[in-house]
């Protein structure tokens, strides 16, 4: 059966990340918030992807702890499990098994070109696995399973999308229509947060330096602290201009926490210096991100629901993957 076309159907949107620890404000600004304020346009689905976390070795307890957290942390942000699917990768086993099929319908040479092998391959040189290799087939599994429309990205995970596209429209070539060809989608709204130390770099949990990044659950004085000792540099004023990236970031993220605009931004803290500047901005994250935390830890001393929520999830987006992973085995000639 091919997908239903009708006008008045509003677009998918399929995105998903690890559950592999802290999921700090720049994932959060540049990425998550925007996940929430999506559901009121699309039909949304959403992912932990859980599969994808192993081709780097898991401590199995933490593992899944982490995973409970993050689904928490999740709803805590504002998925609305009622209205768009939000589910655990690894409980709709659809994904495993339709990537094993693309495995077979991707190129080698198309596997190593792709600059995240070569990155995760220089950070674990010991651990050099077949799944960090096959890891984009499993990503374009994940996204033509529900036959996405589009798919929220960073720059950085464009390649992905063309990978997922043109492995699609060789399968599509070789039997007829079967996936939809998606787009990758990078809100306006999007913010690319960097390093609180170093605003050369884009903010990182693996970061060693702790005061370069802020967690979502971060307490209020640890926020506060770790703005107060922003970089920034040494011409105290607060304007956006170039050769002012800590000055910058902290004006994006005060903008993506307030909504206020750059020039709001300017004439708010017009003759202040850097001191008040970092201090209203961590007063604003803080104040942003309390509500989340509280809900989180309400999340997290109710597991019954939470377990709810996720089988859930995995049910609905069961059905729909079936779907399509039968119409995919039935083209290529497996027995139903």
């Amino acid at each position: 059966m091919e997908p239903e076309k009708n006008e008045n159907t509003r677009k998918v949107i399929f995105s998903a990340i690890q559950p592999s620890g802290t999921i700090t404000l720049g994932n959060y600004l540049g990425a998550l918030k925007n996940w929430i304020e999506l559901q009121d346009e699309y039909e949304c689905i959403y992912a932990l992807a859980d599969l994808h976390t192993i081709t780097v070795r898991q401590e199995p307890a933490k593992f899944r702890r982490n995973t409970l957290e993050a689904y928490a942390l999740l709803l805590a942000c504002g998925i609305d499990p009622q209205e768009s699917p939000f589910f655990i990768q690894s409980q709709v086993p659809e994904h495993a098994q339709l990537a094993w099929v693309l495995n077979c319908y991707t190129q080698f040479g198309e596997l190593q070109r792709m600059t995240q092998f070569k990155d995760k391959s220089q950070k674990h040189p010991d651990n050099i696995n077949a799944g960090l290799f096959t890891y984009p087939s499993l990503m374009a599994a994940d996204i033509l399973l529900y036959q996405a429309d589009l798919v929220p990205v960073g720059v950085d995970q464009k390649q992905h999308i063309e990978l997922t596209r043109n492995i699609a429209d060789r399968f599509n070539g070789l039997y007829g229509q079967t996936f939809k060809l998606p787009e990758g989608y990078i809100p306006e709204t999007g913010a690319k947060i960097m390093s609180l130390q170093d605003p050369a770099r884009k903010m990182s949990k693996s970061d060693e330096n702790v005061n370069s990044s802020i967690a979502v659950l971060d307490r209020p004085e640890d926020i506060m602290r770790k703005f107060k000792r922003a970089v920034t540099d040494s011409e105290a004023c607060v304007r956006r201009a170039p050769g002012k990236d800590g000055v910058n970031n902290l004006m994006g993220i005060y903008s993506c926490v307030t909504g206020r605009t750059d020039e709001e931004i300017e004439a708010e803290f017009a003759g202040k210096g850097y001191g008040d500047f970092k201090t209203t901005v961590g007063e604003a994250v803080a104040e942003h991100l309390r509500p989340i935390r509280e809900k989180f830890d309400d999340y997290m001393k109710n597991k019954d629901y939470l377990e709810q929520c996720y089988a859930e999830g995995g049910r609905k987006a069961e059905v729909i993957a079936r779907k399509t992973l039968r119409k995919v085995m039935r083209k290529v000639g497996f027995l139903q």
